[in-house]
Formats: structure tokens, sequence, C-alpha cells
């Protein structure tokens, strides 16, 4: 709870039933209030951009943006808000991505009606939440740490952005108007990426992208 009252959460997931049933554990609870909802990654940072919040809840997997791009876009602009992520998956690349990306914690889906709530708060505290099996996560990767980021591929963050939108199946116009570039733009992150990745289509993106865990199979 904030000095003002309850903490101001945005929550976003692309499932309706899945984000109703998330909003009810979330409101049930007197010093969270949910105050805007989202269905996928790009209207989640229109809404954190728009809206007076101390938290927003982002799912990992969503339309046109996930939820782990959108927290680096959401940390860009808005760097004091706070950021927590819902996954349906105990994936430890998606967790590591989510504490680069500046996000207080990182709830599993299948836990959420023990844990989400006291992560939300420890998130509005500025703590940081990790959920059972992390800190063994986060000791085999200190214990094998090396120089770089493997997972990433050597994408950049715009160029990982178009091969989530390629992969989703937008025209090189609309992914121009998502993102705010030009056609021509796109297509040169496009071939960028095609050399990067040593792939010949955008099959071979997509095959990447579902790898990656940017859009789901």
């Amino acid at each position: 709870m904030t000095a003002a009252g309850p903490a101001r959460l945005l929550l976003a997931d692309d499932h309706t039933l899945v984000r109703s049933g998330l909003r009810r554990i979330l409101d049930d609870e007197p010093d969270l209030k949910v105050v805007a909802e989202a269905g996928d990654g790009v209207e989640a940072l229109e809404q954190a951009l728009a809206q007076d919040l101390d938290l927003a809840v982002l799912d990992v997997s969503m339309p046109r943006l996930t939820g782990l791009q959108a927290a680096r876009r959401i940390r860009e602009h808005r760097p004091a808000l706070q950021l927590l992520i819902l996954s349906m998956h105990h994936n430890e690349e998606f967790f590591f991505e989510a504490l680069r990306a500046g996000a207080a914690g990182y709830v599993l889906k299948t836990a959420a009606e023990r844990d989400l709530a006291d992560a939300c708060r420890a998130a509005v505290r500025g703590e940081p939440f990790l959920y059972s099996g992390a800190v063994g996560a986060l000791i085999r990767d200190y214990l094998g740490r090396t120089a770089g980021d493997p997972s990433a591929d050597g994408l950049s963050l715009r160029e990982t952005e178009v091969v989530k939108l390629i992969a989703e199946g937008h025209t090189s116009r609309e992914i121009a108007g998502v993102l705010n570039i030009s056609e021509h733009t796109v297509e040169r992150h496009r071939a960028n990426v095609l050399d990067k990745l040593r792939l010949r289509d955008r099959v071979a993106l997509t095959r990447y992208a579902i790898r990656r865990g940017l859009v789901e199979p």
C-alpha cells in the first residue's frame, strides 16, 4: 500500500480468462488495486505510459510485444515504474531475461494463488521476488557464468522485436506501424537478422522465434 492508498497495478495478459482470474486474486487484497488491463504487449506499453501506476504485471508471452520486450520499453520511458513478469513456465532463460529487463521478480502462474500478491507487494517496495527454484538458478548461473550473453544470439532489442512481429505474420507495413519506423528500416532489420542467424526465410525465422519463446507454437 502506498501513502495515498492501495498500490495501483496494470495487469497484462492476452488470455481473458487467465487475466480475470489473476485480477480476482489481486482485487481480493485491500492494499492492491488493478486500475488498468491490457491484452497484448503494445497495449501494455501504452497503458504503462498513460496511467498513474505503481506496478506493471506483464505476462511473458503476449502478441505484438512480449512481456519482456514491453518491460524493456517501459523501463526506458518510465524507469521508476516497478515491473513483475508472469509465466506459465519454469524457464531459467525467461527468468534471467526478466531480471535483465529490469523486473523485480518472476512469478509462475501455477503458483499465483500463493505468490502473486506477495510478489506485487515486494515489487512495489522495490524489493526482488524470487519464485521457488529461482535461487538454484541464480547459483548455477553464478557458478557457470561466462562473458557475454549467449542467449541473445547477437540481436539488438529492435531486431528481436522485428523477429517477433514477422513470426506473428505481420507485413513490413504493419511492423513499421507498430514500431513507428519506416518499411525500409524493417526490411534492413530483417536482412540483418537473417544474416546474423544464418537463416534463409520467414519459416526458419518463425522456428527461431518459437525456440526463443518470442511466440507460442
